[in-house]
């Protein structure tokens, strides 16, 4: 881990770069708000070049940590940083990320907890809580009646181990979004199997963004 903060930079870092996986595509603009500790700390710590860092999909180990603003400009990523000193609601290193794609746009809330373990708390949303640890799934379906059930039983039998999964919806029978955590690796027939469902949106596969 690199900075003097693994909270402030490390965890930054892979919020960054678990926003980019969900977005499926190198970002062109990013909207960065800070809220709490991160708004009054952000640039003493290097919590603004790491999130740069992330979103440019460096790893946590990166040395170039101090030159990612150079970086951004050679890749023509635009980016505007906020601040929001008095979210009480929120954990105290709440990154919000607003990232816009030639073809995507995505909306991603992340909390850094120290040792650069992160929770993505919020997508475009809808409430969720994973980290990039693991093998992260994300599915968009109609909320129709047995779809959590069906989606876990092939990825059982894919003998994939589920550890963390959670249904999010804005209301019944309107769009739900899946969340779900593996503990090893989807085969490309499977996530091939599912995607191609009549009740299935999208689906986004985010492999551990540390390997």
């Amino acid at each position: 881990m690199i900075g003097p903060s693994n909270s402030h930079t490390a965890g930054v870092i892979r919020i960054a770069r678990a926003a980019i996986h969900i977005l499926g595509e190198a970002p062109l603009s990013a909207i960065i708000a800070f809220y709490n500790s991160f708004a009054r700390t952000y640039e003493g710590h290097g919590s603004d070049r790491a999130v740069v860092v992330g979103l440019l999909d460096f790893a946590t180990d990166n040395t170039q940590l101090k030159d990612s603003l150079t970086f951004a400009a050679e890749a023509r990523l635009q980016y505007t940083f906020r601040t929001i000193g008095n979210a009480f609601t929120l954990h105290p290193n709440t990154l919000k990320l607003e990232l816009t794609g030639t073809t995507n746009q995505v909306t991603v809330v992340g909390e850094s907890r120290g040792g650069g373990i992160i929770s993505i708390v919020e997508m475009d949303g809808f409430a969720c809580d994973f980290s990039a640890n693991l093998h992260p799934l994300i599915v968009d379906v109609d909320d129709v009646k047995g779809s959590t059930a069906f989606i876990a039983n092939v990825i059982a039998h894919d003998d994939c181990n589920l550890a963390t999964m959670n249904v999010s919806r804005r209301a019944k029978h309107d769009l739900a979004r899946h969340f779900i955590q593996e503990d090893t690796s989807l085969k490309p027939i499977i996530l091939q199997y599912i995607h191609q469902l009549s009740w299935i949106k999208k689906l986004t596969y985010i492999p551990n963004i540390d390997l």
